[in-house]
């Protein structure tokens, strides 16, 4: 039996910081650590809010 790899990928939801809904679940490269552009959010489309807002990384 081969062994599993190290998996350099992690799936993450992301939250809306105005609302603090769970909107998207995306994955991400953990592999050599996480980027500070990353760890400022994205700019997502938020439903209940009906407008873009900052969503960022939130763990499981």
């Amino acid at each position: 039996m081969a062994k599993k790899k190290a998996q350099a990928r992690e799936h993450v939801w992301l939250q809306c910081s105005e609302s603090g809904d769970l909107n998207y679940r995306t994955s991400i490269n953990v592999k050599g650590g996480i980027d500070d552009k990353l760890k400022e959010g994205f700019m997502k489309y938020s439903p209940r809010l009906r407008k873009h807002t900052r969503h960022k990384i939130k763990r499981k």
